[in-house]
């Protein structure tokens, strides 16, 4: 095959549909292919059903904190079809010193909570006199010199349920460069948010009532999403699956992208795949890219169900820091979460297992993973029976990692498209891991496409912090 288009999208991810999908949607005429290396579009995106139990191999949910993100359910229908667990509603805990301890979801419940001591809560204060950390800390590192060390088991936590990280190898440029931004502008970060509090103040924004954001799913689970972006994509006309792509080389009139199932010439080529898929073929256009990959880590998932006669604490799940030596990393709540998620009379949740720190648990065969997850959060539960149902999910893909020298690869990145008209870069891993983020960046993408021109950089935020 040889065939022509204006724009190629490398990747049949989230990030791959949300950009085909706005191209079909502001521009009907525009000729645009996705090439999918896998059978299915949607990526890790993928629910698991069995005997009436739901679960996820890959993302819960997501915030409806995003713009883009609302954009798209709107655009899509999916907004009337979204159930969402309110983050206000919904506690969450952290399990430390053998017990569940739970995070209240405000700044003045935080403030008044019996979480550390309050000679520890007088030390955060103490961060507007911190001097600005040089070069390039690691998460752990930076928090303590800013914050205290009293604080670090609980933002271990908060790394754990978002990278399934290791907060002693992530860096906080690269995980929050916005609130790395607040302490180098402002040499604290309390102050840069008190300067951000008295702007909106001023404008008129600070009457707009706190409000906290709440985790969104589907009724038939996460995979609906992936679904519905790709219901308008034809297989074989833009649409192709188990095309691999090989290579991308640069033409007089665009782009030659070489797959296996043959070549395709566009335009425009968007690479829309997660970052250690984009890293090989980017290299193979500028062999001074400074990253060939970043580490990843995987994850297992041991799902549970139980007749409903035995109770979960209220809320979303737990967390538990390294420093517990758990073997579990945590588990979700599912049936707290959002309703239909088990059969009649039933309730599940899920446990996660493996991460940064513990690769080797992945690797484990399924009864010995049931059988260690069951054991580690039994009495933390008040389990007193065995499961009625059990399975065991593992991933299809891993979880970047963005450790030292990730800001280094995206300052590479921006200098690279200033140079390669028609060449865009999104996807997993490329501007954060989670969701909204894919939406936010491919939805810049998708804008640059129909302006003709180069994806605008990207403004740096600072992210609320949720367990």
């Amino acid at each position: 095959m040889n065939d022509s288009y204006q724009t190629l999208i490398i990747g049949g991810g989230l990030s791959g549909l949300v950009v085909a999908h706005k191209l079909r949607l502001h521009n009907p005429g525009h000729r645009f292919a996705v090439l999918e290396k896998s059978e299915r579009p949607g990526g890790v995106i993928a629910t698991h059903c069995d005997q009436g139990y739901m679960s996820e191999r890959g993302p819960h949910g997501f915030l409806d904190n995003c713009e883009e993100s609302r954009q798209i359910l709107a655009e899509t229908g999916l907004d009337r079809e979204s159930i969402k667990a309110p983050l206000i509603d919904f506690v969450r805990y952290v399990r430390l010193g053998g017990k569940l301890n739970l995070i209240p979801q405000t700044p003045g419940k935080i403030l008044l909570a019996p979480l550390v001591p309050w000679h520890a809560k007088l030390r955060v204060l103490a961060e507007l006199w911190q001097p600005v950390v040089d070069g390039e800390p690691t998460v752990a590192k930076w928090a303590h010199h800013r914050f205290g060390p009293a604080l670090l088991p609980y933002l271990d936590a908060v790394f754990t349920g978002t990278y399934a990280g290791d907060f002693d190898r992530l860096t906080i440029d690269s995980v929050m460069p916005g609130v790395r931004a607040l302490e180098k502008q402002y040499g604290s970060v309390l102050r840069g948010l008190l300067v951000g509090v008295l702007a909106k103040r001023k404008s008129g924004d600070a009457k707009t009532p706190f409000r906290m954001p709440a985790m969104t799913s589907f009724p038939q689970g996460m995979q609906r999403l992936p679904e519905r972006l790709a219901e308008h994509l034809c297989p074989g006309r833009d649409l192709f699956l188990n095309t691999t792509v090989t290579g991308v080389q640069p033409t007089g009139k665009g782009w030659l992208v070489e797959a296996s199932e043959g070549q395709y010439q566009a335009k425009n080529v968007v690479f829309a795949v997660p970052v250690n898929a984009a890293l090989p073929l980017l290299a193979g256009l500028d062999p001074s890219i400074p990253e060939r990959s970043l580490p990843s880590t995987w994850l297992a998932t041991v799902v549970f169900g139980f007749k409903d006669t035995v109770k979960l604490p209220p809320g979303f799940g737990f967390l538990a820091p390294e420093v517990e030596q758990r073997f579990t990393l945590g588990a979700l709540f599912s049936s707290n979460m959002f309703p239909g998620r088990a059969p009649k009379g039933h309730m599940v949740f899920e446990t996660l297992i493996g991460g940064r720190r513990h690769p080797k648990r992945v690797e484990l065969d399924d009864k010995t993973l049931t059988h260690k997850a069951f054991e580690d959060v039994r009495e933390i539960l008040d389990l007193p029976e065995q499961p009625a149902y059990t399975t065991v999910l593992r991933s299809s893909g891993g979880i970047p990692q963005l450790e030292r020298n990730y800001p280094r690869l995206l300052a590479w990145r921006e200098r690279f498209l200033g140079t390669r008209r028609g060449l865009h870069i999104c996807g997993f891993g490329w501007d954060g891991i989670g969701l909204n983020d894919m939406m936010k960046h491919a939805t810049r993408v998708s804008e640059a496409l129909l302006r003709d021109t180069g994806t605008p950089r990207a403004n740096v935020e600072v992210k609320g912090i949720y367990f």
